[in-house]
Formats: structure tokens, C-alpha cells, sequence
């Protein structure tokens, strides 16, 4: 394992070889977040009393959708937009990578040793509590340094000149789009969501790295599979699924949350309450398949190559760091 500032290097370094490959599935599943709400605030707005009269939202089916699952999704985006398109926000969605997976990939080893040398006298001691503390911890501060990005990554991804859905933000690029909502918004206007955000991260995080690290040693174990490619890729589909499953409901709160222009929304809670109210529990749910079409890959990727960047990282770190520093 490299040191806690190799590993946040190595961690970006696979995130952003991971995002480039799985943001065009991102973008659709923001796009078709904005569609299906846009469906909703017609719904609610053109009738003011169908808050009350829950029979009547079976309209909302008949609202259109210009975005039906992940390859629809992209099909119709490039065709009216480009590959440009697809990849709009590719910029933010760098930077927040980095310091999401940075931190969420650096902080972890470093957290987990503590705390288990601290509670059980053995930094390698395996506990699943301290395993998903961990996990979400150091997800939740990596969530919270890049909240400003991930905010102006959705905005971007959800503007669309062509098939125009929902709220637009006309920003020519991150940061026009930064400034724009800094001066318009004030300092705090770049953390909107930011609360969803670390409840969303926590939740994916927790189990991410656990999960990874329990399939990997359980398949050495039972399966008899060695260090590689084959290992690192069938623990990465187990953990990337199990992901996608805890992590779907916040992300649904906090791409609307981020998306909103004014306070339809007064905040996490409320998000909640009235999304299933208005559309059913099942509605933080929508967007499941291009979540997990994007979600899965992006896991996959991430924590093959992070086993890769990390070795490069120690490598590197052994060639120009001092023994004393990485003992």
C-alpha cells in the first residue's frame, strides 16, 4: 500500500480513467432524471389540487420522455448533439473525481488501521463496522471537497440545446459555471445538496471498498483465485452492483436537489417525501438501469485500476522517499 498521498494520487488517477469511459451513461441518467421531474412539476403545477388526489397522478405516465434507458439515451443525445454532448461537464466531472475517489481511496486503509489497531490492538484486524465507518467516512469528505464540482457537472450535463427538459443552466464551461453561481447565488449556493451528496456518497462508500475487499478475499479463499486481473475484475462487479443498489435512492434526491432552480425543494427530507408522495416509492428508483450501466463499469474500472495506480504510486514512492516514511 503507498502512503496516504499516493494512494489519494493513485485513487484520482484511476477515477478519472474510469469517468472518461462511463460519462456518457452519467449524462443520460441526469437527463432522464430532469425528464421524469419535469413530468412530475407539470403534473403538480397545472393541477394544483393533484397533491390530494393521488388517482390523477397516473397522468404523469402520459407525459413525454425524450430519454427511455441508457442506449436510447445516448443514441438520441448524439444524434441531436454530437459526441460532444455526451460529454458535457467531462471537465468538473475530473476534478470532482479526483477528489471524491482521492479521498475515499486514500483516507480508507489509513482510517480502517487506526481504528482497528486502537479497538482491537491489530491494524489488521477485519471488522465489518469499522470496514463501513470507514468507507463511509472517508467517502463523505471526499464528497464534500468536490460537492461545487459535481453540482456544476450536473447542471452542464442537463442542459440541452436541442431537447431542453426541466431547469437549463447556460454555462459555457465549469468555471463560468462556478463563478455564475457564485455571484448569484453566494458561497454557499456552490454546497447546494451538499448534504445529499455525503448521504449519497456515505451510502455507496460503505459498502464499496468492504464489499470489494470481502469478495476478494472469499474468492482466494474458496475459489483459490490469485492476485490479477480475473480477481480484481469478479470483486469489482460484486461490489460495483451492491454500489448501485445502497447508493440509487440519495443519488435520486441529490441529482434533483442539485438540479432545482429555487426551492421547489426545502431539503433532503423534503425531496424524499414529496418524490414518493407524488410518485410512489418505486420513483427513487428511477434511473436504475443507466445508473447501474454507468455505476457498474465505472467500480469495475476504478478499482482495477487503482490496484494498478497504487503499485505504480508505491513504486515510485519507494524509488524517491526515505524507508522511515513508508514503514
Amino acid at each position: 500500500m503507498a502512503t496516504t498521498a499516493g494512494a489519494f494520487i493513485a485513487g484520482g488517477i484511476a477515477a478519472c480513467g474510469a469517468v472518461t469511459a462511463t460519462h456518457p451513461f452519467e449524462t443520460v441518467k441526469i437527463r432522464e432524471y430532469t425528464d421524469q421531474e419535469h413530468a412530475w412539476a407539470l403534473t403538480v403545477y397545472d393541477n394544483p389540487i393533484s397533491m390530494q388526489l393521488q388517482g390523477e397522478l397516473q397522468d404523469k405516465g402520459h407525459q413525454p420522455h425524450f430519454y427511455r434507458g441508457p442506449v436510447h439515451g445516448v443514441s438520441v443525445i448524439v444524434k441531436n448533439e454530437g459526441v460532444r454532448g455526451i460529454y458535457r461537464g467531462i471537465s468538473a466531472a475530473y476534478v470532482y473525481q479526483i477528489l471524491l475517489n482521492g479521498c475515499r481511496l486514500g483516507f480508507y486503509e489509513p482510517m480502517r488501521g487506526t481504528l482497528a489497531n486502537f479497538i482491537y490492538k491489530d491494524p489488521h484486524h477485519q471488522s465489518l463496522g469499522i470496514n463501513m465507518f470507514c468507507g463511509a467516512s472517508s467517502g463523505m469528505i471526499g464528497a464534500a471537497a468536490g460537492s461545487p464540482f459535481f453540482l456544476v457537472k450536473t447542471r452542464l450535463q442537463s442542459h440541452s440545446p436541442f431537447l431542453p427538459v426541466g431547469t437549463q443552466h447556460n454555462y459555457r464551461n465549469w468555471l463560468h459555471g462556478l463563478s455564475t453561481i457564485y455571484k448569484t447565488e453566494g458561497f454557499f449556493g456552490l454546497y447546494r445538496g451538499v448534504g445529499a451528496a455525503m448521504i449519497r456518497t456515505g451510502f455507496g462508500s460503505s459498502v464499496q471498498l468492504p464489499t470489494y475487499f470481502f469478495a476478494k478475499r472469499r474468492l482466494q479463499k474458496h475459489l483459490g483465485m490469485q492476485e490479477g486481473p480475473a480477481l480484481h475484475l469478479s470483486s469489482s462487479t460484486m461490489s460495483g452492483f451492491v454500489v448501485c443498489c445502497v447508493m440509487h435512492p440519495p443519488d435520486t434526491i441529490m441529482s434533483r436537489l442539485y438540479n432545482q432552480n429555487g426551492n421547489l425543494y426545502k431539503g433532503v427530507v423534503d425531496c424524499l417525501m414529496k418524490t414518493v408522495r407524488m410518485e410512489g416509492i418505486f420513483a427513487i428508483y428511477k434511473g436504475f438501469l443507466p445508473h447501474l450501466a454507468r455505476i457498474l463499469p465505472h467500480t469495475i474500472l476504478t478499482l482495477t485500476l487503482a490496484e494498478q495506480t497504487n503499485k505504480f504510486m508505491k513504486k515510485v514512492e519507494q524509488s524517491i522517499l526515505p524507508t522511515s516514511i513508508l514503514e
